[in-house]
């Protein structure tokens, strides 16, 4: 099974809802930068040929000031983002070789994913082709008026699930969609949809509420919470970044 899984980290957002002067995946999380975090996960495991991060033009040469060094001793090769966050796994996806049989698409920005959370979602692909872990939708949903915040109705959330990362597909699946993106409805808003539009069956695996997304401050200071929490439970492994590992560098 060694090789059979690609994975794309896109971390070329604009984090225009975290606020401050630095990028949510390239901030500090206890100690290492949040895009570490979610990358380690895979570039540790032997059933994945390679990582891709995409970061966005602007960010290159200041990444490559502060993480270049780890790059030398991971899996990991940077790829520039485009205008939207399909264009960057586009980019990703173009650097797959043909050999590779799945593609996982995992956030940057979702560092508390671990390595039995990965078992179970890379088995449900090899079975199903195309999955997404996620949760079911537990708090009662509203439909809001934009413009006064006026509640206009309730949801039912009866089979209503909320997506998480890796979303992992047959690769040849996943270029299938890419190159009929254009032809697909623009109200796509992410890769198992893109899959879905291409008739393609997509498969939820059961999620955590652990694994969530970093979008806020809150967010951050929750995922610290967890974090600390796990390791007092037993110590975090940790990857080597080589003679340079040394977290103040990072």
């Amino acid at each position: 099974m060694t090789g059979q899984f690609a994975v794309i980290v896109p971390a070329a957002g604009k984090s225009t809802r975290f606020g401050g002067h630095e990028k949510k995946p390239f901030t500090t999380l206890d100690g290492r930068p949040v895009w570490v975090r979610s990358a380690e996960a895979f570039w540790t495991r032997t059933d994945v040929s390679k990582v891709y991060v995409v970061i966005a033009p602007e960010d290159r040469d200041d990444f490559r000031t502060r993480f270049g060094h780890l790059l030398l001793f991971v899996n990991v090769e940077l790829v520039e983002g485009g205008a939207e966050r399909f264009d960057s796994v586009a980019n990703a996806l173009a650097r797959v070789p043909a050999g590779v049989e799945f593609v996982a698409v995992h956030d940057a920005v979702r560092p508390m994913v671990t390595q039995p959370f990965i078992d179970g979602v890379f088995a449900a692909a090899r079975e199903h082709g195309a999955v997404v872990p996620g949760v079911p939708v537990a708090d009662t949903l509203k439909r809001v008026e934009q413009e006064t915040n006026r509640i206009v109705g309730t949801e039912p959330r009866a089979g209503l699930w909320q997506a998480q990362t890796p979303q992992v597909f047959r690769r040849d699946w996943l270029v299938e969609a890419y190159e009929r993106r254009a032809e697909l409805s623009a109200a796509i808003t992410d890769d198992a949809q893109l899959i879905e539009a291409t008739g393609h069956p997509v498969f939820v695996v059961p999620g955590s509420p652990s694994n969530f997304k970093i979008t806020t401050r809150d967010d951050l200071e929750l995922a610290d919470a967890v974090l600390k929490a796990r390791t007092a439970q037993r110590p975090e492994p940790r990857v080597s970044a080589g003679p340079f590992d040394d977290e103040a560098k990072w």
